[in-house]
């Protein structure tokens, strides 16, 4: 009854889930448009039945949930990771602890929030990175099996039950050593945020589950991550007045007919690619000198190159392939290949405070809904 996190899905996909069950999660956590204003409260309605009916099961005590995911990368080779999921502190932005690694995209929180306040539960994880050493090593033994599937990329989720008391409170010891990096859900956060400051104004209390919400926490080293890049669309900008923006700022090359090699080669080259309406590309690699004072990330840039053309709209895509179907459809003048942002420069954003642009890093692969959910029902 698992599926893709709500914001990664079409209609299309809802309609082929619920097809094929219809206790798929996204029944509760993708409510249909067509009920109006009482979404909210039929998918709520929805979840309690399913709770009165035991597809949903309660643990008899608080527990710990272990997720592995086994899948392939981009390189073709097999990975393995582990991370845990349980409930992490709500804190105000600036307060430490939970720190931010990207400036966020605005995006209406209005019906996650909705959604959060009819359910009393989070119903999809954060995805946080934790920065203490170690969290790795107690994850890997195995635990309690609670089941498992495989998604539509081929990649294996499957979720187990630590309750035992001591391996919990080492497990909750290491994760709370050291501060965790928000890797994916900076929006589900914020909602947290908000929907733990309701509650307070409402109850006048700070003992609530509210003050926690549910995230998948996995150590921040190079085994446990898959990184892939976030490159850009671009439209309000025909695509010579781009070239000859960029050209002031890259030196450019022909990159040929582009296609799905071309995200491992820029990598080896070092270069973006400028992807143009013929399908062809050209490599920008940086001009020395043209950007002192500027972070040693693409996205960063490639955001400076752009500040010379307030006209520029920029979008975001993963998938050269995606890149290259939108630019030559005519869906965006230009597009952008971007490398993907290194675990060290990661680390460094943590240990720094720094914030990278918006969409800078896409974690892979997606952790499921539904798998766990965390009600708050105090």
């Amino acid at each position: 009854m698992s599926a893709p996190p709500y914001d990664v899905i079409s209609d299309d996909d809802v309609r082929d889930l619920l097809g094929r069950d219809r206790h798929n999660i996204v029944a509760v956590d993708v409510p249909s448009e067509a009920d109006g204003p009482d979404r909210y409260r039929l998918a709520a309605e929805r979840m309690q039945t399913w709770i009165d009916e035991g597809v949903l099961v309660a643990d008899e005590s608080p527990t710990f949930t272990l997720y592995r995911m086994k899948f392939t990368d981009e390189s073709g080779t097999a990975r393995e990771t582990v991370g845990v999921l349980g409930a992490l502190e709500v804190v105000d932005e600036g307060a430490g602890g939970v720190l931010p690694h990207e400036r966020t995209t605005p995006k209406a929180k209005t019906d996650r929030l909705d959604l959060t306040i009819a359910t009393k539960a989070n119903l999809s994880p954060v995805w946080g990175l934790s920065l203490a050493t170690g969290l790795t090593d107690l994850l890997r033994e195995p635990a309690q099996s609670v089941g498992s599937c495989t998604d539509e990329e081929g990649v294996v989720h499957s979720v187990e039950r630590v309750s035992d008391p001591a391996r919990a409170a080492a497990i909750e010891a290491a994760v709370s050593a050291a501060p965790v990096l928000i890797a994916d859900g900076h929006h589900r956060y914020a909602v947290s945020r908000t929907y733990r400051d309701q509650r307070r104004a409402d109850t006048g209390r700070t003992d609530l589950e509210s003050e926690l919400t549910l995230t998948y926490v996995g150590e921040l080293v190079e085994d446990q991550l898959s990184v892939a890049a976030i490159h850009r669309l671009i439209n309000g900008v025909d695509d010579q007045t781009l070239l000859d923006a960029l050209g002031t700022f890259f030196t450019p090359s022909p990159a040929g007919r582009v296609g799905p090699g071309h995200a491992r080669e820029v990598v080896d080259r070092g270069a973006l690619c400028l992807v143009h309406p013929n399908g062809e590309g050209t490599y920008l690699s940086p001009r020395a000198g043209s950007f002192e004072g500027i972070r040693d990330l693409d996205s960063s840039r490639l955001e400076h190159a752009l500040s010379t053309l307030p006209a520029a709209d920029v979008s975001y895509q993963h998938g050269v392939d995606n890149i290259v179907s939108a630019v030559t459809s005519g869906a965006a003048a230009a597009g952008v290949l971007l490398r993907p942002v290194s675990i060290a420069e990661i680390r460094r954003t943590a240990d720094e405070g720094l914030l990278m642009p918006p969409k800078s890093t896409f974690f892979t692969p997606k952790l499921r809904t539904g798998l766990v959910i965390r009600p708050m029902n105090v």
